[in-house]
Parts: C-alpha cells; structure tokens; sequence
C-alpha cells in the first residue's frame, strides 16, 4: 500500500483566487499518522504559499491536534507575555485567543513583539460558527511591498514600539503573562528580553518595548512586514471601546499602545493605510469543522473575522525562530 506522501504532493492544491491553497485529504482516519507521512510534503507546501488548508482531517479535539503538533515534528512555543488568558491542553496547545465574536481581529503575526516569536501556527476548526469567523491571512512581501517607501523606511530605521499597562482588570495579568507575579521574577523576565518596566504607585505594571518592523525570513531571506503595529493600535479599537478606555485610564495608560520605534504616536491614518493594505492582501476560507490551516508565522500574517453562533478553534504554537536579531536598543533594554 503507498504511502500518504507518496499519495499527496504540493501539485494537488487547490488554488482559488481570494482563497489560501488547500489540499484534500481522503480516505484518513488518523490525523497523527498523515502528519507524520506528510510532513515534508506540508513543509514544501508552505515555503511555497505561506499558508495551506488542510481539508479532510476530522479533528475533533485538542488531543489530536497536539498530536499532529507532535508527529510534524515542531518544537512546542510556550506562550510568554500574552494578552489574554487562554485554556492550554498540552505543549504549545491553546484556545483561541478570546476577543468579542462581534469585533474582528485585526492582522498581525503571533508573538511578533517577543525576541523568539513562533515560526509555525496551526489552527484547527472544532466547530464552524453560523456566519462569518473565518481566520484569514495575508502575504507579509507583498503587505511590505504595498506600503509607501517612506513609511516602510522609517519603520526599517526606527522598529516600531509596543506599550502596556498590567491593571488586573482588562487583559492578562502579570501573573498569567509572565508565569509569575514576583516582582523580582518578572523584572528578570524583562531584562533579558529587552522590555523596559516601571511600577506604578497603584501597583500596576508599565512595560515598553521596541521591536524590528521588517525582518527577513530566516529560510528564504525574503522581506516581510513582521509587527502587530497596527492591530494593538488605539487607532484600530473600536471608537466606543477607544473612548472608554481613555477616559477610565488615560491616553498613557492604555492597556496597549503602538507608536514608531522612535515614540512618536502613530496617526489614524497610518494605521488604518496599513490595515487597508491587509485588506488588498487578505485571503479567506470559511471554516468546516475538522480543518487545519497551517500558517508560517514569519511570512504570513492572520487574522479572524466576527462572527455568529458558537465556533471552536485550537491553536498550536511552534518552532520558535529568531527572523532577525532585535534592533540594540531593544537588546540594551529602554529603561
């Protein structure tokens, strides 16, 4: 009996314009056992599109989605600094990161405003929600590629810079998003990763830093637009939620702020040219339960869109990467 990759190759996606590739499997009852045989053929497929849909699998549970984790043999990413609380199910298994069903999520890449962010995600649908919900994605060359060169040279000059405030009532605690709440613990934490910190007299925590906007794909060498400047932007909430936020906590104290390397504020316009840009970019599958979409992290940004209805989606997180060292001001601290 042949083999699946003997069976599958890059040659059998589907390529439909506004739609990532897709490859059908049949005849499988084992999830673990194709990824195991299939690996090199999934690996070949997203060195070439950056992104695939996996359709044919019938993932029912986390279990079996660590398991393909395991038998592609990536490298589990420990979550660090994340936004938001997520259920884990085993090394590099996650939820989905909760976010209101009626906002979308804007594009970003995970973890891009860590040192070693990770170089593979794979998202499997449980459920498929109603209406909308789809994870979408978009090519990082060819987002850079759209951007004005003036903007894209200040951004290559100067990173772009993340600000937040721990206040134990919006987003992740200290606790959830450095795995301790020791002050000695944490400050540790952020001198190695090039963090700047402060305490605040209430006890809430400020962190800054600054991270490269522009990176090189650590296989291909290729240019990518590689940040979440504009989707942890105050200019991308919604302006109901923007206006609350800034009343109950300041225009300083933001949960989460973007702004150029240097700290100059971004205007709306330029986040809202670079979403734009996303959007000319953006390719969309709605979900069928027991699909797996497997994304290069480093070249691909993701996204998801609102939805209705229930929708289930685990996340794995995988093969951290360095695509480019951290500018030196990032690897001196800002403090």
């Amino acid at each position: 009996m042949p083999s699946i990759e003997s069976t599958i190759s890059p040659l059998d996606l589907e390529l439909e314009p506004g739609r990532p590739a897709m490859l059908r499997v049949r005849g499988t009852h084992d999830p673990a056992g194709w990824a195991a045989e299939a690996r090199q053929v999934l690996a070949s497929a997203l060195a070439e599109h950056g992104a695939v849909v996996i359709r044919g699998l019938e993932l029912h549970d986390a279990t079996e989605v660590a398991a393909v984790l395991d038998r592609l043999g990536a490298e589990p990413v420990t979550e660090k600094e994340t936004f938001a609380q997520r259920e884990t199910y085993g090394p590099g298994v996650y939820s989905a990161s909760p976010w209101p069903p009626n906002q979308p999520m804007c594009m970003h890449h995970e973890l891009s405003y860590t040192l070693v962010p990770p170089g593979l995600m794979l998202f499997a649908c449980l459920s498929e929600p109603t209406v909308g919900g789809a994870t979408c994605v978009a090519d990082a060359a060819a987002v850079l590629d759209a951007l004005p060169t003036g903007l894209v040279e200040r951004f290559e000059r100067d990173g772009w810079l993340l600000t937040r405030t721990y206040n134990d009532e919006i987003g992740a605690t200290v606790a959830e998003a450095f795995g301790t709440a020791d002050r000695s613990g944490v400050e540790a934490y952020c001198r190695t990763q090039g963090i700047s910190w402060s305490w605040q007299s209430d006890g809430s925590l400020r962190t800054t830093q600054r991270r490269r906007a522009v990176v090189r794909h650590p296989v291909d060498g290729r240019r990518c637009w590689f940040n979440q400047t504009a989707f942890l932007n105050e200019w991308t909430l919604a302006p109901e939620v923007r206006e609350y936020l800034v009343e109950e906590y300041g225009a300083g104290g933001l949960p989460f702020n973007t702004f150029y390397g240097d700290g100059e504020p971004l205007d709306e316009d330029v986040v809202r040219l670079i979403n734009s840009a996303y959007e000319d970019h953006t390719l969309r599958m709605p979900w069928q339960a027991g699909d797996l979409l497997a994304v290069d992290n480093i070249r691909t940004a993701h996204s998801r869109e609102a939805y209705e209805g229930p929708r289930s989606v685990v996340v794995a997180l995988a093969s951290p990467t360095r695509p480019d060292s951290a500018p030196p001001a990032a690897e001196a601290g800002l403090r």
